[in-house]
């Protein structure tokens, strides 16, 4: 499983000898239950086969060398995660969690921190997750509550966060907090990155409908937090915010067509001819095309330097609209099985359409990407 050579500046030569290694390992790499599984095994599961690629080298492609990566294009461990999705070897949206913090906290966590921390993350030997949102600001973060004091030895940290992700398996936190009273609630904001067994923080679990308790309330009790534990300057969150959060609602997402397409083949063959209406399945197929097309061109300027910002709120409506779309093809071509099967195939089938109902709130709701699309890059209305 070791002692592999990535050439991580050569795309066509890493996917190939990815998919290589991925063929001969793949039993190795292979999950140990059937169907979609428990969240308590896809976690272990995301764990081992994090670990195995780090070990070999591909999972340190395109992360820098200052954080135990091997440096190259960022197109490299876009690849990655899409040939993963592509062989059902992870649940997409868990090892997404990476894309979505580790980019940010390599920027602003200070250089000795970030070298400490991101390894961990990369080799799966620890999970993170991301503090944001809180119980009566909706999607209004900048109305966000919970605060920071300074004092001797740190930050004090008191309030509550809601629909954190894997919180209750999370190490670290990124966290927004509100240290200021300026006139701008922007500006008031801090971000901190948090050990997540620091005495005074309770996480309590939420069932969700589709059967996983994959987000957490999130409760800070007078919490210390040191100093060197900012992420960027203080005041400044919501930069820090602005920064991360483009890549929760576009590149993390990349490897999330690739799965849509395999759920979509599965569908094609297992579906009799009759429940499937070539019309609608055209429409479907094209929407799913879409969300790929505007996903890699989002990879691509990436890769060449680009900073993300507010036009990945398209990435992430294609997105949802996509993955509701290639679902609501399946709940109606294999009904009974999506319906009432009872094996782990149909379980699976179920849990994944109920989980895409989510997929126009999670990350951003449709109706606040829309917003965004319309105020700051149509220049229709207020930019609030």
């Amino acid at each position: 499983m070791t002692g592999v050579e990535v050439v991580a500046d050569d795309l066509v030569e890493f996917r190939a000898s990815l998919d290589t290694w991925l063929d001969a390992n793949g039993a190795v790499l292979a999950p140990g239950y059937e169907g979609a599984g428990e969240l308590d095994q896809q976690m272990d599961q995301l764990a081992k086969v994090k670990a195995l690629l780090f070990d070999a080298g591909w999972g340190r492609a395109g992360w820098p060398e200052r954080v135990g990566g091997l440096g190259g294009s960022t197109l490299t461990r876009a690849y990655l995660g899409e040939a993963l999705a592509a062989r059902d070897l992870v649940e997409p949206g868990l090892f997404s969690m990476t894309e979505v913090l580790a980019p940010t906290v390599i920027e602003y966590a200070a250089p000795a921190l970030a070298a400490s921390v991101v390894p961990a993350l990369l080799r799966g030997d620890e999970t993170w997750c991301q503090g944001f949102s809180e119980p009566d600001t909706g999607s209004n973060l900048a109305a966000l509550a919970c605060r920071a004091v300074r004092t001797d030895d740190g930050w004090r940290v008191t309030g509550e966060k809601l629909w954190t992700s894997l919180a209750q398996y999370a190490d670290r936190c990124v966290l927004l907090v509100r240290t200021g009273t300026t006139e701008s609630a922007h500006r008031g904001i801090t971000a901190l990155f948090v050990d997540m067994d620091s005495p005074g923080i309770t996480v309590r679990p939420i069932g969700t409908m589709h059967g996983g308790a994959e987000f957490s309330e999130l409760f800070l009790d007078d919490v210390v937090v040191p100093f060197s534990r900012t992420l960027g300057d203080e005041g400044a969150g919501w930069t820090v915010a602005m920064d991360l959060l483009p890549y929760e609602r576009s590149t993390s997402l990349w490897h999330r067509a690739a799965f849509l397409h395999r759920r979509l083949q599965e569908a094609l063959e297992s579906a009799p001819p009759e429940a499937l209406d070539p019309s609608r399945l055209g429409e479907v197929t094209e929407l799913l095309y879409a969300f790929r097309a505007r996903s890699r061109g989002t990879q691509h300027r990436m890769a060449d330097g680009d900073r993300l910002g507010p036009e990945t709120s398209i990435d992430k409506v294609l997105l949802a609209t996509a993955e509701q779309a290639v679902f609501d093809l399946v709940a109606d071509a294999l009904a009974p099985e999506v319906t009432t099967g009872d094996d782990p195939r149909s379980r699976r089938w179920r849990s994944e359409y109920l989980y895409s109902r989510a997929a126009s709130i999670y990350g951003g709701s449709a109706e606040i990407q829309r917003n965004i699309i319309a105020r700051r890059l149509l220049d229709l209305g207020d930019d609030r």
